[in-house]
């Protein structure tokens, strides 16, 4: 009964944390092309940079013998989508820029050139994507690339033109901290009928903001390809910091899937259920009989 309610009650206690904001964010902004629900069969216009990876170089190593076995632990993170919702978004309806660049304080979709990624070992952040650009890649997106270029990791991304409005990273947030509370109170509490309906509050909330006929108050597909977006560079960035923290990356997968060999995980993240933390999926050994 809870989970039939979560979508009319997710978006009443949205507006409710937007009592008393700063701008009033466009509810129904005229629909662009490259947003409107693909038919069946046609891929979206959007590419979301999802995560379907493993380390190549380390299998093919261990098959041939030129490396130990190893012992690995696949890892889930916590809440993924509702942690997505603190991602930058655009607030009114998004304009055409044809010239390119790149301005922090707006947000949308970009065109962006072929992206080269020169590292086997770790996961490429626009996803599993074989075709090479352009692209049409969401603000989550196009931030961590601009972010890898900061590591040093590869070149900027070049932006060929953008789809953008005035942006703010907190215009979830409000939002995203009240459904936090509420579930992390329903897990201390072993509520399992509170935690399943807050959670159904937040997925079903993403997932008809965009064109769904169980939603009629909010349209915005662009926050929907942003904020799952959010999540999968959010894994992405867990990945970096795995990685940074010695342990060797084996595979990544959607946005909440991680494994990791070569060292105690434990250091580098805690174990338990909050959205910092990590919970164990399976255990199993890379090679050997």
């Amino acid at each position: 009964m809870l989970q039939k309610k979560a979508v009319p009650d997710s978006m009443a206690l949205f507006k409710l944390t937007r009592v008393g904001a700063n701008y009033v964010h466009t509810v129904y902004p005229p629909a662009l092309d490259f947003l409107s629900k693909p038919g069946q069969g046609e891929a979206d216009g959007i590419w979301e940079g999802r995560h379907k990876w493993r380390n190549a170089p380390l299998y093919e190593a261990i098959k041939k013998g030129d490396h130990h076995p190893l012992d690995v632990v696949g890892l889930d993170t916590n809440a993924a989508y509702l942690s997505a919702f603190k991602t930058h978004l655009p607030i009114g309806a998004l304009k055409h820029d044809p010239n390119g660049g790149y301005d922090r304080r707006r947000a949308g979709i970009h065109r962006v050139d072929h992206f080269v990624w020169p590292h086997d070992h770790l996961p490429n952040p626009i996803g599993n994507r074989k075709e090479p650009g352009p692209y049409l890649l969401d603000e989550a997106t196009v931030r961590l690339l601009i972010r890898c270029h900061e590591l040093e990791l590869s070149e900027p991304p070049r932006i060929l033109e953008s789809w953008t409005s005035g942006a703010s990273e907190a215009l979830l947030e409000k939002f995203r901290r009240v459904l936090q509370q509420a579930r992390q109170t329903a897990i201390e509490n072993e509520d399992s009928a509170t935690e399943e309906y807050v959670k159904a509050m937040y997925s079903r909330f993403t997932s008809t903001i965009g064109e769904s006929g169980k939603n009629r108050e909010l349209r915005r597909p662009e926050w929907v390809h942003t904020i799952r977006s959010q999540a999968f560079a959010s894994l992405w960035l867990k990945g970096w910091k795995a990685h940074k923290g010695g342990l060797i990356l084996v595979q990544a997968s959607g946005v909440d899937e991680l494994h990791v060999a070569g060292g105690d995980w434990k250091t580098v993240w805690e174990e338990g259920r909050k959205p910092t933390q990590m919970k164990v999926k399976r255990l199993y050994t890379l090679g050997g009989n």
